[in-house]
């Protein structure tokens, strides 16, 4: 691999070279799921994402840490600093222990990600398991003078903070205008300012998950979760934090307004944001309710699907995307998707197929750094995929025997698709992408076509017509080859 990779810095809003901070390490951080709920279609795009620059680092020789953590406390309902905590009404309403519900939907999620091929993060922490850190760290913005105690709750001093940094370089946010344009909600008379965010919150009576502070018993704000996991497993500097583009506003802004005030200066070197998934160019979510769960795609059982869609079928119809596009669900898109893996995957059953040919002259050396220079453009990802579609026509061409190629370069090939395909874009060629159900399946349509090539044998050729006809009318392409016959749905 010749050319340097870069990443659009959310940040610097531009392309920056990628220069780790301690090479060959890598430390990346992730904001993971909430877990009171199934896993959905927004949830996979991330989950993919992050997979998929975790994958390119490690097959780029990198050391990565990759930490995704699991919030599991202080989200709560409205996204601010008011309202119930999600998965404490989650409990209270199907009468369980908060930690019931997370065990629940964190198993489930863990599931779905296997499903997806997604690989396991090096750590994976929760935000229960680290409220002393949590602690820690609002201590010391508090020693350094941009938090204030209210009633209990500890708030930070959005205003105070913006006079010596600048609260806002991530998202683009004005304080002037965040002064017209917050609203004053239910519990926020004791903050300073509507935009002042919590550090801690003093629980209600009735609140289920408490722990004891210096101010109170209560819980941690959301935002602070991330900071302090993030310091505690990648250090006062890490080089990549990612997640949705939902969180840059005011999650992901907050978070460094909180690493600032904490030890001085920004910890974070890359932002890194993937866009939504929409559904008739809505955002996709369960506050909106218009989400579609990833049990649901793979059983097809929501109202919407027109069929059940394989867990390799939604990945690469994520990867189909440019990571920082939205991308709109449709039946037709994920029908598209099915129908272009298969293709690819019928491209490498083709290739484990071919003899080489000591005089072939076929060399895609070039193929494999467009590959690369395609990954290195900010994880370009479509374009991958478009170059092993072009590559397909060579394929097709050498099994047709109007091109030949040699050993080396078929290995070479061969290598190829396992790198980009398998090993980079996390396909698998199982069942659910290939388009074939289980090996049953296989043998069922074999023994049809040999019971075909008996009737050609003699020469019935209505009966031959009849079961070629048949099977086209089910989706299934008969090829007929001098040595017998090959198939595909």
């Amino acid at each position: 691999m010749d050319s340097k990779m870069i990443l659009y810095n959310s940040l610097s809003r531009k392309k920056e070279e990628f220069k780790p901070i301690n090479p060959p390490s890598v430390g990346l951080y992730v904001c993971g799921p909430t877990v009171y709920g199934d896993a959905h279609l927004g949830h996979a795009r991330p989950a993919i994402t992050f997979d998929l620059l975790f994958r390119y680092f490690k097959h780029l020789n990198f050391k990565v840490r990759y930490v995704r953590n699991i919030t599991d406390v202080g989200h709560l309902e409205n996204d601010a600093d008011s309202g119930e905590d999600k998965i404490g009404k989650k409990a209270r309403l199907e009468q369980l222990e908060p930690m019931e519900v997370v065990q629940f939907y964190t198993d489930r999620y863990h599931r779905e990600m296997d499903r997806l091929n997604v690989l396991k993060p090096s750590i994976e922490p929760r935000a229960s398991g680290h409220i002393i850190e949590q602690i820690e760290m609002t201590k010391q913005i508090f020693k350094n003078g941009f938090a204030y105690e209210s009633n209990g709750s500890v708030y930070f001093d959005v205003e105070k903070y913006n006079k010596k940094y600048h609260y806002g370089k991530l998202s683009g946010r004005v304080l002037e205008d965040l002064y017209s344009n917050t609203r004053e909600l239910e519990g926020q008379s004791e903050k300073k300012n509507s935009f002042d965010f919590a550090l801690w919150k003093k629980a209600s009576p009735e609140h289920i998950m408490r722990w004891p502070s210096p101010w109170s018993d209560g819980f941690p704000g959301w935002h602070m979760e991330c900071s302090a996991m993030g310091h505690k497993y990648l250090g006062d500097e890490f080089d990549i934090h990612g997640g949705g583009m939902d969180l840059l506003f005011p999650h992901h802004e907050c978070e460094i307004a909180q690493n600032t005030a904490a030890i001085g200066e920004n910890t974070v070197k890359y932002w890194v944001h993937n866009n939504m998934i929409t559904i008739n160019g809505q955002k996709m979510g369960k506050s909106l309710g218009n989400f579609i769960t990833l049990e649901d795609l793979f059983n097809g059982s929501n109202e919407v699907l027109e069929k059940d869609y394989g867990p390799m079928t939604i990945r690469f119809f994520i990867l189909q995307a440019h990571y920082r596009s939205t991308l709109d669900f449709s039946n037709e898109a994920l029908q598209a998707a099915e129908k272009g893996l298969a293709r690819l995957l019928k491209g490498v059953d083709t290739l484990s197929k071919i003899k080489p040919d000591e005089f072939g002259n076929v060399d895609l050396t070039a193929l494999k750094q467009k590959c690369y220079d395609a990954m290195n453009d900010d994880l370009n990802s479509p374009m991958v995929i478009a170059h092993l579609f072009d590559s397909l026509k060579t394929i097709n061409s050498i099994e047709s025997g109007k091109e030949k190629i040699n050993a080396k370069n078929l290995n070479s090939l061969k290598e190829l698709f396992n790198v980009f395909l398998f090993e980079i874009l996390g396909m698998r060629n199982d069942e659910a992408a290939s388009g074939v159900n289980d090996d049953v399946l296989k043998d069922v349509v074999d023994m049809v076509l040999n019971l075909r090539m008996q009737a050609k044998g003699n020469k019935d050729y209505a009966t031959s017509d009849f079961i070629r006809n048949e099977l086209t009318k089910i989706g299934i392409t008969v090829k007929d080859k001098k040595d017998g016959f090959d198939w595909e749905i």
